[in-house]
């Protein structure tokens, strides 16, 4: 059995991490609608098109091209800036993305990751950049070179596939950069099913039409403290000690990393952001703009926007998934 056969048959997530998928919807079949008569494409003269031999690949129609574009694909934007103070960016991030459509039946496939560095000057973006290479790295050949070629050698989860990633570049960053950490929020996706691995305080969010929704939980001292009811939500976002981590890559020899996976609604949109984006703009601002703006790419450069308009005290990189439905 192939082994993206084998993950979409894996048993059901924990009712505490997945609601119930949505039953399937057939799509209806797709029709040719006349083009109106003010359109330019009527009144343009066609060129002549040359003879193609028998045998030979012939182009596609633009209206064939046009309807295949934007179909039940993914779609996504990537940002990342240094913001209005800082010198350097320690932020990385990688936003990996494949379709397929074939014969074989092998459902996309993507991987998103943000690192947050910290450390000295260039400690910290060293050790965000090796964060994502090396995890980047691990996941394709571990993950998704297997599943493109059809092997089953692997019998193991993906979440236990992306945990031996994470502690290969933790165990990586601990000995080239041993001054140097960050943090590690990413996600590898498979058709509909998000495979999440995260340490620190950066942050994956998950918006649908019911709302907004944090599913990482921050590993840093203010939140320890709101979950023992000694500090409020309020007081920690002017704590003294807020950028405080009691977890992060590149601090101890084994790093925990919570993990889950969860299956994605039809048209639910999922961020990935470093806190330069989530201590500057509010939940129901990302929510407002990431709604009013189609283009992922757009609603990302307008987050950072907002995040540096509100004085950019840190860098800031945000990924956006836009789930087709």
């Amino acid at each position: 059995m192939n082994l993206f056969r084998r993950i979409l048959n894996q048993p059901k997530p924990a009712d505490n991490w997945t609601p119930s998928p949505s039953p399937a919807t057939p799509s209806a079949p797709r029709t040719e609608q006349p083009l109106p008569e003010t359109s330019p494409l009527i009144t343009q003269e066609i060129p002549p098109q040359p003879l193609i031999p028998d045998g030979a690949t012939r182009p596609l129609a633009q209206e064939s091209l046009l309807s295949y574009i934007g179909g039940d694909h993914l779609t996504f934007g990537q940002l990342s800036d240094v913001g209005m103070v800082r010198s350097n960016n320690q932020d990385a991030s990688v936003a990996f993305y494949a379709g397929s459509r074939s014969a074989d039946e092998r459902p996309d496939f993507g991987l998103f990751i943000v690192a947050d560095g910290m450390g000295g000057h260039h400690d910290g973006e060293k050790a965000s950049a090796l964060a994502v290479k090396t995890v980047a790295i691990q996941v394709t050949s571990t993950i998704y070179l297997p599943m493109l070629k059809g092997q089953n050698d692997s019998q193991e989860p993906i979440t236990e596939l992306l945990t031996q990633a994470i502690q290969k570049a933790n165990s990586d960053i601990m000995t080239q950069v041993p001054d140097g950490g960050t943090t590690f929020s990413g996600l590898v996706l498979i058709g509909d099913l998000a495979y999440v691995a995260h340490v620190g305080d950066s942050r994956i969010y998950l918006l649908t039409k019911d709302g907004i929704e944090q599913l990482t939980r921050d590993h840093s001292l203010v939140q320890r403290l709101i979950e023992l009811d000694q500090l409020t939500q309020e007081e920690a976002a002017d704590h003294p000690q807020k950028n405080v981590l009691y977890r992060a890559l590149g601090q101890n020899e084994i790093v925990e990393v919570d993990t889950m996976f969860r299956r994605l609604p039809p048209k639910s949109r999922v961020i990935v952001c470093s806190d330069g984006l989530w201590n500057q703009v509010q939940e129901k601002e990302i929510v407002d703009i990431v709604r009013q703006n189609v283009n992922p790419q757009d609603a990302c450069n307008k987050l950072v926007a907002l995040a540096n308009k509100r004085g950019g005290l840190d860098n800031v990189t945000v990924i956006l998934l836009n789930m087709p439905g």
